[in-house]
């Protein structure tokens, strides 16, 4: 699904005892990966219905369903050889849709729940992840390479958000770890746009 990078390949070779009967399982049911980007975003999307019915084991289920999915998209495209930049584009897009259903659903939960200033939380802890991917996204397209800086990318979240879900029912978890989602969030963000000035400072220094 996504372009093949050397970071990819080492992260398939230390997981390859587990993620290959399962690619294998995908491959012989002929899915494509685009396939499985979008059945991954649809579990996203299921598993957010259940976050707002507050049935937290089966959203918690379902979201790790998904989670799996979406690794194996883009490990199936390079094991079929059909990595593609229009594989690579939906999965990064569908990322970030995914992104704002699981955190809309916490926002929809606590306004049902009463609590504006955690539907605030929420909505800064979205902007924040937004800033985060965008970043890295816009300063590539100026030529500025790693720009990666910071502690919370999308794996990080994912992992952080199943907590929240899993233990829901539990008076001030939910809160507890979108609060921590949020300020790691803005710290990451803060810290990426600011190494991509500081990059983007020097490449025009040198170029006078």
């Amino acid at each position: 699904m996504t372009m093949t990078t050397h970071a990819d390949r080492t992260t398939d070779s230390h997981r390859s005892w587990l993620v290959r009967p399962l690619i294998w399982i995908v491959d012989v049911t002929h899915l494509t990966p685009n396939a499985l980007t979008v059945m991954g975003f649809l579990g996203v999307v299921a598993s957010a219905t259940l976050i707002v019915a507050e049935l937290w084991w089966a959203a918690f289920f379902v979201y790790l369903g998904a989670a799996l999915i979406d690794s194996l998209d883009g490990t199936l495209a390079r094991y079929q050889g059909s990595s593609s930049r229009v594989g690579a584009f939906l999965d990064s897009t569908l990322d970030r849709a995914a992104d704002g259903v699981t955190l809309g659903a916490f926002a929809v939960l606590f306004a049902m729940r009463d609590e504006p200033a955690m539907v605030g939380v929420v909505i800064v802890a979205l902007v924040a992840t937004y800033l985060i991917s965008y970043s890295r996204s816009r300063a590539e397209s100026l030529g500025v390479a790693n720009a990666d800086a910071g502690l919370m990318e999308r794996t990080e979240r994912l992992v952080l958000l199943g907590p929240a879900i899993v233990m829901g029912g539990l008076d001030m978890v939910p809160e507890a770890v979108i609060v921590a989602l949020a300020a790691l969030s803005v710290i990451t963000a803060a810290d990426r746009i600011a190494k991509v000035r500081r990059m983007l400072a020097q490449q025009e220094e040198i170029l006078e």
